[in-house]
């Protein structure tokens, strides 16, 4: 897309005003003086011999099926309350529906009245103690949550909420319509169009790729991701609770034999005890001792987000990631960031916001020490700046990981600009050409 990005410029400490001139993409580079055009990672992380992988038989009559697709006149051999969601529901139509973005027709309508009226609140100078307040009652009043889920819920995310609404021109219809997507209107705002530069560079025709020979050399490859590791799970909690994460000692005791947590998990709202995500990772271990070597996409926390700090999701990263490093010692492991990883969810403001109260460095500079049991020091600059990287695996081919939640709509801080946040897209164009130049193929993660 092309035309006029909004301007960040920090005048005064801890202040954000936003120009209302379209300008240029380069006026907006000359804000950041990042330096993107960075050595490309050049030392091949794999250096063993390539080898042949034996891989598991293929039943060639076995065919995929969507869940949707399942007779629900037959039994499904699913657990039993997605047996009965199966046989209650036409999953088709649901599918349809979440597809195109038909339910989010009531999320809509529900943000237009939420921001409008903080908007106001806002700007009729209530304070942001008395707008919590507000927020809270509302909440619990309408039984959205629970009274504890309600308050935590507010701390946390309403002063990020409220700082962003603050320092916006546009009303709900613009703020929702980034927010939720297409389900809320294609409302246009000219802040939010911009462009990136791509080099004056001839591209090269393309070829069809050939499938290759049956016993050509082959990468075994394991990817993980979405463990979130509940590290307050309690077999024999309450599984049936009435929050959204369950079986934890503060759900109470269930009501029935039937509504326990069980030793290893819960199909019900129920994130996955250690013991679990350990002998997952163990049968992995014993039975494909050749992996050459991992991708790992995130999302590590629990989804108790109404009830998470800086320092216990930190916790659970360093956990986590010794857990990995035990359990494959001498596997190179490339990963890349999850939404759940920030404390709120989704919050990872770009760069220009520095204040320390709401900097994402916290998160980046751990993510780079950790990552760092993994990855060359050379990518610490961009991990640091972006959560992103780039690494030559093998000679001819690098991976690319990309922090994606800089293309999060719910990221409430590209509200304020959502101009390729950290630089991140022009240093891609930037990796890619170079790899072109290069020859490499290129595995793009995130």
């Amino acid at each position: 897309v092309s035309g006029g990005p909004i301007i960040i410029a920090s005048r005064e400490p801890n202040a954000i005003e936003i120009d209302q001139e379209p300008i240029s993409y380069d006026k907006i580079r000359m804000l950041d003086s990042w330096n993107y055009k960075l050595p490309s990672h050049n030392i091949p992380m794999l250096t063993d011999k390539i080898r042949n992988h034996t891989l598991p038989e293929f039943d060639g009559n076995a065919t995929p099926r969507l869940i949707w697709d399942i007779d629900q006149d037959k039994n499904t051999n699913l657990p039993q309350f997605v047996d009965k969601a199966l046989k209650l529901l036409n999953l088709k139509q649901v599918a349809y529906e979440i597809e195109n973005s038909l339910l989010s027709k009531v999320s809509c309508t529900a943000c237009k009245a939420g921001t409008g009226l903080l908007q106001h609140y806002i700007r009729t100078g209530k304070s942001e103690k008395e707008i919590k307040k507000t927020i809270y009652n509302f909440c619990v009043n309408l039984k959205i949550q629970s009274p504890r889920v309600c308050e935590g819920i507010t701390e946390l995310f309403a002063g990020e909420v409220i700082y962003v609404l603050g320092k916006l021109k546009i009303g709900p219809d613009e703020i929702c319509s980034f927010i939720i997507g297409d389900g809320c209107g294609d409302v246009y705002n000219p802040y939010h169009e911009w462009e990136v530069i791509f080099p004056p560079v001839p591209k090269p025709k393309i070829e069809e790729q050939r499938i290759p020979e049956p016993q050509a050399p082959s990468f075994k490859v394991l990817h993980i991701s979405d463990t979130h590791f509940d590290p307050y799970y309690l077999e024999g909690s309450n599984a049936d609770c009435a929050e959204p994460l369950c079986c934890r000692l503060t759900n109470g005791p269930p009501l029935s034999k039937e509504q326990s947590a069980g030793k290893w998990g819960d199909y019900r709202k129920c994130d996955s005890p250690k013991i679990t995500v350990d002998n997952m990772l163990k049968h992995i271990q014993d039975t494909h001792p050749d992996i050459d070597y991992i991708l790992w996409t995130g999302d590590l926390p629990p989804h108790d987000i109404w009830n998470q700090t800086k320092d216990e999701n930190l916790k659970i990263i360093k956990e986590t990631v010794k857990q990995m490093s035990e359990m494959f010692p001498n596997v190179p492991i490339f990963p890349a960031l999850g939404n759940h990883e920030s404390a709120p969810v989704n919050s990872f403001p770009p760069p220009f916001v520095d204040s320390p109260e709401s900097s994402i460095s916290w998160l980046y500079d751990e993510m780079d020490t950790q990552w760092r049991k993994w990855l060359p020091s050379s990518v610490s600059n961009t991990v640091r700046r972006g959560a992103f990287y780039s690494v030559l695996v093998r000679p001819g081919f690098r991976l690319i990981s990309l922090n994606m939640n800089y293309c999060n709509n719910k990221n409430w801080w590209l509200l304020l600009n959502s101009t390729d946040p950290a630089t991140e897209l022009q240093w891609f164009i930037y990796e890619l050409q170079s790899a072109e130049f290069n020859g490499d193929k290129v595995h793009v993660i995130g």
